[in-house]
């Protein structure tokens, strides 16, 4: 076979060697998730974040037919500017074979980051099965994936327009752990709590890398979410969540809206509705995740 197009940086790969602390990151939140120009210094920050924890920080991206696990400042910078499509797993060999670039969803990092050695990934919400799926079979590729790769993934739940408890009952039939992050309830991104018992928790960095060990000597392949809620004090106020996702979600079946035209109509709307602040969680989100991840991968290091 062929070698595995695989560009991994200088800085990450010197790390992986000293197996010292490495965190993925993914580049469709700078890419799609936020407006230009603040994603650039939003992905500039993300980064920081694991350095200022003694963490090196692997930015995963398509570049040019080259996977990348880890990017240089001008990568970010094209990542951030140019109109690059999302990558989702199924979509690498086609973006690979044409020469393209393409910033990387959650199953696309999870892919690239295994194969670079990483073990820890970041992310802000995972994708999943979406409202009125028994009809549409609209499901996104993160959960098969997240069931195939052995991979730790720190997420704030996946986002309210989705349907958390068919998520979750799809989690369990790939396979992937789900642990709470000193919570027993699945958070829902812009809020702290679903009202999803989780059967499983843990209360500092050093639980899941226990948890890490146990699935690697047990020999499963699947991954583990780390179910990582904000704050109550930093949610978005309940009542303004549920005001605006209802508008939303009547507007999109009044439109006709279906398929992959839903998701982006919704989460353009709720940020309208509520006049920015879903943004603003939204990079909360983001900053809570890369810290919690970055504990994890300093305890995996002292561990593993």
């Amino acid at each position: 076979m062929p070698p595995l197009p695989l560009a991994t940086s200088p800085e990450v790969a010197e790390a992986l060697a000293a197996g010292r602390p490495v965190v993925a990151l993914e580049s469709t939140i700078i890419s799609h998730g936020l407006p230009r120009p603040g994603n650039l210094e939003a992905a500039r920050e993300f980064e920081q974040i694991l350095r200022d924890a003694e963490v090196t920080p692997a930015t995963v991206a398509v570049l040019d037919g080259e996977l990348k696990a880890g990017l240089t400042d001008a990568e970010l910078q094209r990542i951030a500017a140019e109109d690059v499509p999302k990558l989702s797993v199924r979509d690498l060999p086609v973006a690979l074979a044409r020469g393209g670039s393409g910033a990387t969803t959650v199953a696309a990092t999870s892919w690239i980051a295994d194969r670079a050695g990483i073990r820890v990934f970041a992310t802000g919400g995972l994708g999943g099965v979406h409202r009125g799926a028994a009809e549409t079979f609209d499901e996104s590729a993160d959960l098969t994936v997240l069931g195939q790769v052995p991979i730790t993934v720190v997420s704030a739940g996946v986002k309210s327009i989705l349907d958390i408890a068919a998520t979750l009952e799809r989690l369990e039939t790939l396979g992937v752990i789900v642990l709470g992050y000193g919570t027993d309830d699945f958070p829902s991104f812009w809020l702290t709590a679903s009202g999803h018992a989780l059967d499983w928790s843990v209360h500092d960095a050093f639980g899941v890398a226990a948890v890490m060990g146990s699935r690697d000597a047990l020999g499963q392949s699947s991954g583990i979410v780390v179910a990582n809620p904000l704050p109550v004090e930093r949610q978005l106020d309940p009542q303004v969540h549920d005001a605006a996702l209802d508008q939303a979600l009547q507007e999109a079946s009044a439109a006709g809206l279906s398929g992959k035209e839903v998701t982006p109509f919704l989460l353009q709307r709720i940020v309208e509705l509520t006049d920015g602040e879903s943004l603003r969680v939204n990079l909360d989100i983001a900053r809570n995740n890369i810290a919690v991840a970055a504990r994890i991968a300093r305890a995996w290091a002292e561990v593993a």
